[in-house]
């Protein structure tokens, strides 16, 4: 059910209280005008969430890729979380992982075409992408967990909200989970409730959609993971995912935000091929926290964890995960042919997907300083003059 992964700790409330007073103050300054916001002439989107730990900003801000850069120039900028560099640095195709962090070293694997770009000051890298040489060109800038950086003023400002945290039933740091207060959510343009489990019934989208309880200016919608062919991230021999998951057991290694709900849609999905196995039978699960580094002492374990388990059992990690692994030199050779890569893409439930690529792709091309995407515009109007039902529906999105 929602919310069902939140834990309060009742007895740090009045810590969580001194927070939030000190969260009140900043956003009372910004909506103020006393600390200000920047805009910017080229379409600038924003993804992000209010609450510690994963809620899918990398697949959604990957979907964004998807959708947008073979219409335009692309750039994400990124904090570059536990990087080893400072300042505004602009990914190269050998850039290391350690110089950019995993999820924008992860990103510019998967899309080299576009920029990828890190930079803990937000302004001073859009600052940065719009009037270097190498990236003056970009059409439109992706902001990779930006929700709390409100020194910038995006023109979409899209919140991500976890089906399994919902911030209407958690508290602030550090009785719970929230960075900023349930009233945060006012500020998104889009509202995303991710990881939503593929069972639900209409009736419980409707008892969500009150709860988040939104404004007419807000558009709310609905996401959920599906789960690509898995890839050898060494030597392994290729698998489809229905004969990974038929092994008799899989071996999970994780160092990422949220891990709870891959697991336990793996666990749902190999125990549906292994009748009469429960799922803790068939999957072993070992787990770091988010963004870790691995140690020569955690890959130990990892590899005695897996020599332990039968002939046949097969491992499975994360992209964001197998980035960091890939740079272990000690694993074991029996778990390095065994070891697979489960890519994670979005999916919108609803039937909402159409809606919600418009609404995007409509917003680039009206704000951008782009002539050749303003044409593609009136091209793509002439084409749906011409196709019934190919109406185009749009949000309107505050002024920001």
């Amino acid at each position: 059910m929602e919310g069902d992964f939140i834990h309060i700790n009742d007895w740090l409330l009045p810590l969580s209280w001194l927070y939030g007073l000190g969260v009140g103050v900043r956003n009372l300054l910004f909506d103020l005008g006393v600390l200000r916001s920047r805009s910017y002439d080229v379409p600038v989107i924003s993804v992000g969430n209010v609450t510690v730990g994963g809620t899918g900003k990398t697949p959604h801000v990957e979907y964004l890729i998807q959708l947008l850069h073979n219409r335009c120039r692309v750039a994400v900028l990124s904090r570059g979380y536990k990087r080893k560099s400072r300042g505004y640095l602009l990914a190269a195709a050998d850039t290391p992982m350690r110089m950019i962090g995993d999820e924008p070293y992860q990103m510019k694997q998967k899309y080299p075409d576009i920029s990828v770009a890190v930079d803990r000051k937000r302004t001073r890298g859009i600052e940065r992408l719009t009037s270097d040489a190498a990236t003056c060109d970009t059409d439109v800038i992706l902001l990779d967990d930006a929700f709390q950086h409100r020194y910038v003023s995006p023109g979409i400002n899209i919140l991500l909200v976890d089906y399994h945290r919902l911030i209407i039933y958690d508290k602030l740091l550090p009785a719970g989970r929230l960075r900023e207060p349930q009233n945060a959510k006012n500020r998104a343009d889009i509202v995303i409730v991710t990881k939503c489990p593929r069972s639900l019934r209409p009736m419980e989208y409707r008892v969500l959609t009150k709860a988040m309880s939104l404004f007419p200016y807000q558009r709310l919608y609905f996401t959920t993971f599906a789960y690509d062919q898995p890839r050898p991230l060494f030597d392994a021999q290729p698998l489809s995912l229905g004969d990974l998951l038929a092994r008799n057991h899989l071996f999970m290694v994780t160092g990422i935000g949220s891990p709870r709900h891959m697991e336990d849609d793996i666990r749902q999905m190999a125990a549906e091929l292994h009748p009469g196995q429960t799922a803790e039978q068939v999957v072993t699960h070992i787990s770091f926290a988010d963004h870790h580094n691995f140690s020569r002492r955690d890959i130990d374990r990892i590899n005695n964890a897996f020599d332990s388990l039968p002939e046949g059992a097969v491992a499975v990690t994360t992209e964001k995960d197998a980035v960091r692994l890939l740079c272990c030199q000690s694993l074991s050779q029996r778990l390095r042919h065994h070891l697979y890569v489960l890519p994670i893409r979005v999916q919108f439930m609803l039937d909402q997907e159409e809606m919600f690529n418009e609404n995007i792709i409509g917003y680039v091309r009206k704000n951008s300083r782009n002539s050749i995407l303003a044409q593609s515009k009136d091209d793509h109007s002439s084409r749906d003059r011409h196709n019934p039902g190919n109406g185009s529906r749009t949000i309107s999105f505050r002024d920001n």
